[in-house]
């Protein structure tokens, strides 16, 4: 039989058909074996774990089958629980195979203390860009006649000056006084001695 005719006939056509069967069969039980073997179709959406304690979390997560693992802490925020989760990955929702791991962040117990950088004669651009680098927040402006404008010349907190080195707990609210640039320099020497007086009107209760 010529080639032509093998290549038309009844049989080649019955063998071409069995090989596409045995090769639709294999693909089958392979794609099965894939599925068995990557646990496809059983994810778990990740629980949100948000402000719940380690203790919580791991309860939580052995309902489920997934593990979990304490990156670090972050720095105290004050809109979670102490000791409660602040960051998770993967995120609340995200599918998982079972016995994923769940990375997560805790709170600290409260806020920690930052010494007070030198800001006196910098400018006001200057020294609001340091305090939130530190974690410390701009509290009110106040302006006094003085030949520096915008220049700090006194850091004040809760009333009370302040000097570089000085120790406050981060989000604290630092108060500037400020040089209005109208001053002559006689001036300026007599608001000098009045600065370095104490301003004992300013001293909240609590803290005579």
């Amino acid at each position: 039989m010529s080639l032509r005719k093998y290549l038309t006939s009844r049989v080649f056509f019955v063998q071409v058909l069995i090989a596409i069967a045995i090769i639709a069969a294999l693909g089958y039980l392979f794609m099965h074996w894939l599925t068995f073997t990557t646990d496809h179709g059983n994810e778990i959406a990740v629980p949100n774990l948000s402000k719940l304690t380690e203790e919580q979390v791991e309860e939580k997560l052995d309902e489920l089958d997934l593990d979990y693992v304490l990156l670090d802490s972050v720095d105290y925020r004050s809109d979670f629980p102490q000791y409660s989760v602040v960051e998770q990955d993967p995120t609340p929702g995200t599918k998982v195979k079972v016995g994923r791991k769940i990375y997560i962040k805790i709170n600290t117990s409260g806020f920690s203390s930052v010494r007070i950088p030198d800001l006196v004669n910098k400018t006001y651009r200057e020294a609001v860009p340091t305090l939130k680098a530190l974690g410390l927040e701009e509290g009110s402006v106040t302006y006094v006649p003085n030949l520096g404008k915008d220049m700090v010349l006194e850091m004040r907190f809760k009333g009370r000056n302040l000097k570089a080195g000085d120790r406050v707990l981060k989000s604290s609210k630092i108060d500037l006084v400020l040089g209005d640039g109208k001053m002559s320099y006689e001036e300026e020497e007599k608001a000098a001695d009045t600065l370095a007086a104490p301003i004992e009107e300013e001293i909240p209760v609590d803290e005579q």
